[in-house]
């Protein structure tokens, strides 16, 4: 995979987050063109993986790399498809990083190119723990389709889903982190607060939180009796306002995706 060269048009968080995944791998190929014009985010991604040629803005040298990632908002992306379609070599592969495009758009915008996947990267592929989606348009092999997963699996697990389910998997993955970290590092700060070490506190609520995945998801009780193992609940006061606004907010967004 190391003599395979990549171009992402967009050097944001994704890309540093893809990128430093394939680094901690040991799997970074030798020739990667990232095109990001603004210069904090290129001076950050610069700063994170050295050995990425930047270019302010030029997405036509990140186009004409074997793989292509679109790593750019929905409207952003629209606005510089159309632009990179001469640089395309027939034989490369796009990879959209964005939710709400779906394949036939993508396409449409390239001129008719076919040679198109959707991967949905999220934020522990940084640590190679990812759990990242991805849906193949017809035009791609089965061979380009195991080349692209085998690439992508060191960033964690990418299984092959249908693409109408790419933006569900956006709300519940994607953006699924942010959901708990502001809550997790409360807890972190709790316990040194409450006089435990760092690395005490640390070394329990990674436990918990592991432990607790696993009782939930695998521990053969439905998820009310999982809930009612702990007899003491601090927050059972507030539960509902809580999961009232993962509906709300979570519903409406996935909406806007899929519109």
């Amino acid at each position: 995979m190391k003599s395979m060269s990549l171009g992402f048009i967009g050097g944001g968080r994704v890309s540093r987050i893809m990128l430093k995944g394939f680094s901690r791998a040991g799997v970074l190929p030798n020739s990667i063109v990232v095109a990001e014009p603004i210069g904090d985010v290129f001076q950050k991604l610069s700063a994170a993986v050295p050995s990425a040629r930047l270019v302010h803005g030029d997405n036509r040298a990140a186009a004409q790399q074997d793989i292509v990632f679109g790593a750019l908002h929905p409207p952003a992306m629209l606005a510089v498809l159309e632009e990179i379609v001469p640089e395309l070599r027939t034989d490369a592969v796009f990879v959209s990083l964005a939710p709400r495009l779906t394949i036939a758009k993508l396409s449409q915008q390239l001129k008719g190119f076919t040679r198109i996947a959707r991967l949905l990267p999220n934020a522990p592929s940084i640590v190679n723990e990812g759990y990242n989606p991805i849906a193949f348009s017809g035009g791609l092999s089965q061979d380009d389709r195991e080349a692209l997963v085998e690439l992508f699996r060191a960033l964690g697990e990418c299984p092959e889903v249908a693409e109408d389910k790419i933006e569900a998997y956006a709300i519940l993955v994607a953006m699924g982190p942010t959901y708990f970290w502001f809550q997790w590092h409360q807890l972190l700060t709790l316990g040194v607060s409450f006089g435990l070490d760092q690395a005490e506190t640390e070394t329990a609520l990674m436990a918990m939180i592991n432990g607790a995945t696993e009782t939930l998801f695998k521990g053969d009780m439905t998820p009310q009796e999982v809930m009612d193992l702990v007899p003491v609940k601090p927050l059972n006061e507030d539960e509902p306002t809580i999961c009232d606004i993962y509906t709300r907010r979570l519903d409406a967004l996935f909406k806007k995706l899929k519109s």
